[in-house]
């Protein structure tokens, strides 16, 4: 009796709730003993495990769901299962309550997020390509579904009910994630081509019919009676009616009291919450799990208005970083890879894989192909429409606690959704390479004209900025540089914004691209933002035509954004932003090494010239208006095409009344080699001389005083160029020069060897920690492969351009460190 007596009291004890806080280590208290403590643990775990492979993985271009769920099944008994301690200490099982608990509670307001994604008013516009697509990506695949589930009875899961089995066998091999999808296009520069725009509708009503078909599943799954199945299907038809007529009109009358550039009312935002939970509440109770209420409801809610995507901002980060790596990690402790064993077993996961791929890539390829979409086309969208994901592993999951799929048949489709989602994006890049356009030549790429008519021609210039701190500088850089040819200098000015995968991202790539290009169209403005009414404002005020325009884009390829748009927009120079930002101390700390990595691929295939700006607060942290523009410039000439180039642009900002400029030809022994084009010493020193008097000596002969030269003889040696340079430098705001300045290292270690040896000491605080400095190089066409497609002649505004490959062989030291 005794024996019995300790057994039960062992057992209680191991049933007992765990107590929420401890007393801390000094009072004896372990706090993987209690609740809060461990869920902290667990969550830090998660985050540092998910987030480091998803950095593993950033190369592959792969989505955050990949490394996700690749971490949470390492964190299961898959991996770990062997070291019993480690799953007993930091995943015992009476912490997976609370565990479970706030992942289902993450996952109800993710699909909350969902349903603000999608657009039932733009399944309604879907045109008969996408919606003979996606329904000929469910039907097949589920019907193949349906004859795995049989194979699958047969060999490992024979005491599961057939009817519920098939319907979620054909639901988990038919269904598109409809979120990944998103960002997976994204990454790829098509979420807003004709492919993407086909993809999301036909995923947009994959997404609505599997949902459905889940609940018809739930409904089979949850009673041997049919009567009660059908009316958990009755009450889940009388709940979507109800909130349509009675909840959905609240949701329109708090989403039009919220006018867009205003702040959306708290007690909106409460309110709006507490119709979600709710909803999941009343979904649950009819037995069709609380998923369902908070999807519905995020899909109701109008896409209309500032309404919706104020929601999604104000919880995406909360839900997206911390709750939702919970569920992942509570779907990877059910998962163990180890129950796969023997041939049968692998047999079939090889099975369920190849019948997922052939059913989605299939019949999407299939009806493609009868729409008259082009083959490689119908290939690709194939590819795109079986990516699964989050979605996937929600299905799963149902079915595992509904008792449908036992652990081995859960492990193998978990495996599936894996395969089926990493292959998307390397499948799609291989097979499917855009047919874009080429943008009509064009003649003007540098700053430095011919004579006559071509001196006055307009100067298109694309200038690029991080963030809104940037602005005025660029404004102040262009208002110098419009020189006295009124109205004929145009400004693209691209905002480079990394491309995350948060839902509000995505909205954003669709409002700021157009054909997989940023435009400055209308579309492409995001409707009053700081950015936009900085520059409507200049162009006010100015002569300058200023367009504002987007790049949102993965920083590993935001230089393709660059150079496209420099085609696309005619560009005479790209002025790019320094990877260094200025701070109060007067240094320069990097913003993204990604960004320098952008700066060095520019200049790489530049189709025309381009420019680094080293901002150092040109003209203060505010726009100076062109009465009050003030400026000393001083530009170094050794001599060679980039100072050439670099001469001719401050030439242009000596025109402006307020610019002193100042021309310093140093004439060093450096300065007499041939250039490293190989071109002939005396051409060369024939084209500098040429230079020089057209921009310096008639501007010395007007006797306006507003251009300075001067003579500077030095050794080719740095103890006597950089004392010279920074005496020169005193004083100025602006200093201009070569990238390619034959002159010598003038600084011993350099983690900017992209901006030349006299460009990389202007950027040290040795020279000086006020001055801005200005990098240019000059156009080479033997380094662009944008020339080497025929011209195709085409609208200038939405032309666009073969990308030149991310991949391009490494000429510098900074280059060789991250070549992709």
């Amino acid at each position: 009796m005794a024996g019995g007596g300790d057994e039960a009291s062992a057992s209680a004890a191991l049933c007992a709730p765990m107590k929420a806080t401890s007393e801390g280590l000094w009072q004896g208290d372990n706090p993987l003993h209690f609740s809060l403590p461990l869920i902290i643990l667990q969550v830090c775990l998660v985050l540092v495990l998910t987030r480091g492979l998803a950095l593993a993985l950033r190369p592959l271009r792969q989505p955050r769901v990949i490394a996700e769920i690749i971490g949470d099944i390492l964190l299961g008994p898959s991996a770990l299962g062997p070291n019993k301690a480690f799953l007993n200490h930091i995943f015992p099982m009476e912490s997976l309550t609370v565990l479970d608990t706030l992942a289902n509670i993450g996952l109800l307001l993710f699909l909350f997020l969902v349903g603000l994604e999608l657009d039932l008013a733009s399944l309604h516009r879907t045109g008969s390509r996408a919606l003979t697509v996606a329904v000929a990506g469910i039907s097949l695949p589920f019907t193949l579904g349906a004859g795995s589930s049989l194979a699958l009875c047969a060999a490992i899961a024979c005491n599961t009910p057939r009817g519920p089995l098939i319907v979620f066998m054909g639901v988990a091999l038919s269904i598109t994630a409809f979120p990944v999808l998103a960002r997976i296009l994204a990454k790829l520069k098509l979420l807003t081509t004709n492919l993407g725009h086909m993809a999301m509708s036909a995923a947009a009503v994959n997404d609505v019919t599997a949902w459905i078909l889940l609940a018809l599943a739930i409904a089979l799954s949850g009673s041997s009676s049919p009567f009660v199945s059908v009316y958990v299907l009755l009450c889940g038809v009388g709940f979507v009616a109800a909130a349509t007529f009675l909840v959905r009109p609240v949701l329109v009358y708090m989403a039009r009291l919220s006018p867009a550039g205003e702040p959306v009312k708290e007690s909106f935002v409460c309110a709006t919450l507490g119709i979600v939970l709710a909803a999941g509440f009343v979904t649950d109770a009819i037995g069709i799990h609380a998923l369902f209420g908070a999807f519905v409801i995020g899909v109701l809610i109008p896409k209309e208005g500032a309404y919706a995507g104020a929601l999604t901002e104000k919880m995406e980060d909360l839900v997206s970083s911390l709750f939702l790596p919970l569920y992942f990690v509570s779907s990877g402790l059910k998962t163990n890879v180890a129950t796969i064993s023997g041939a049968k077993s692998w047999g079939f996961l090889v099975l369920v894989i190849t019948t997922a791929c052939a059913g989605k890539i299939g019949g999407t390829v299939l009806a493609s192909l009868l729409m008259r979409v082009p083959p490689r086309e119908a290939l690709a969208l194939g590819l795109l429409m079986n990516t699964k994901g989050l979605v996937e592993l929600i299905v799963l999951n149902i079915g595992r606690d509904r008792k449908v799929l036992n652990d081995e048949a859960f492990a193998i489709l978990v495996l599936m959704a894996l395969t089926t989602t990493f292959m998307t994006t390397p499948a799609v890049t291989a097979v499917y390479k855009p047919a874009r356009r080429g943008a009509s030549s064009y003649k003007h790429r540098t700053v430095e004209r011919g004579g006559g008519g071509e001196a006055d021609s307009e100067l298109r210039v694309l200038a690029c900025f991080h963030a809104s701190r940037g602005i005025p500088t660029l404004i102040n850089l262009v208002e110098a540089s419009r020189g006295t040819r009124r109205n004929k200098l145009t400004m693209y000015a691209m905002h480079l914004v990394e491309l995350s995968e948060r839902s509000s991202a995505i909205s954003m790539v669709q409002r700021a691209r157009h054909n997989g290009l940023p435009f400055s169209g209308r579309r492409g403005r995001d409707g009053g933002g700081e950015v936009v009414v900085a520059f409507e404002a200049f162009r006010r005020l100015s002569a300058v035509a200023v367009k504002p325009m987007t790049a949102i884009s993965d920083l590993g390829t935001i230089h393709e954004d660059i150079v496209a748009s420099a085609v696309n927009k005619r560009a005479a120079l790209v002025v790019l932003p320094f990877h260094k930002m200025l701070c109060h101390d007067g240094t320069m700390e990097p913003v993204d090494r990604a960004y320098h990595h952008a700066n060095v691929r520019v200049l790489q295939s530049a189709p025309c010239s381009v420019a680094i700006l080293v901002d150092r607060v040109l003209g203060g942290a505010a726009q100076v208006s062109a009465p009050d523009v003030s400026y000393a410039v001083l530009v170094l000439f050794f001599g060679g095409p980039d100072d050439r180039e670099a001469l001719a642009y401050a030439a242009r900002m000596g025109e402006h009344p307020g610019i002193e400029l100042t021309v310093a030809r140093f004439i060093t022994a450096a300065a007499a080699k041939p250039n490293a084009d190989g071109g002939d010493l005396e051409l060369e020193f024939a084209k500098d001389e040429e230079a020089l008097q057209r921009y310096v000596t008639r501007a010395l002969q007007s006797g306006d005083g507003s251009v300075r030269y001067e003579e500077v003889t030095a050794a080719a040696e740095r103890e006597e160029l950089t004392p010279a340079i920074k005496t020169l430098g005193r004083g100025k705001n602006l200093v201009v020069a070569g990238r390619s300045a034959p002159a010598p290292t003038l600084v011993e270690k350099s983690d900017c060897p992209e901006l030349g040896p006299v460009g990389s000491y202007l950027a040290t605080l040795e020279f000086s920690t006020t001055a801005s400095v200005l990098v240019v190089q000059r156009y080479n066409p033997r380094s662009d492969p944008t020339r080497e497609r025929p011209a195709v002649e085409g609208d200038v505004e939405e032309a666009v351009v073969p990308f030149p490959s991310s991949s391009r062989s490494a000429e510098s030291e900074s280059e060789s460190r991250h070549s992709t």
